[in-house]
């Protein structure tokens, strides 16, 4: 009984969960704002090929 009480109070394991949900969330942010500014900026090199062969 006492073992599972101490099991039930390390919070180690919680922790490793929280920080690996933060780097998730963190990873998602960053290909997402990746994603848009690569679209831009090949929208942006679209237009200045075009402005070069006209």
């Amino acid at each position: 009984m006492k073992q599972f009480k101490q099991f039930m109070e390390c919070q180690s394991g919680a922790t490793a969960i929280e920080y690996a949900l933060i780097a998730g969330l963190v990873s998602i942010t960053i290909i997402a704002g990746a994603t848009g500014i690569g679209n831009e900026l090949s929208d942006i090199f679209d237009y200045v090929a075009a402005a070069f062969t006209s």
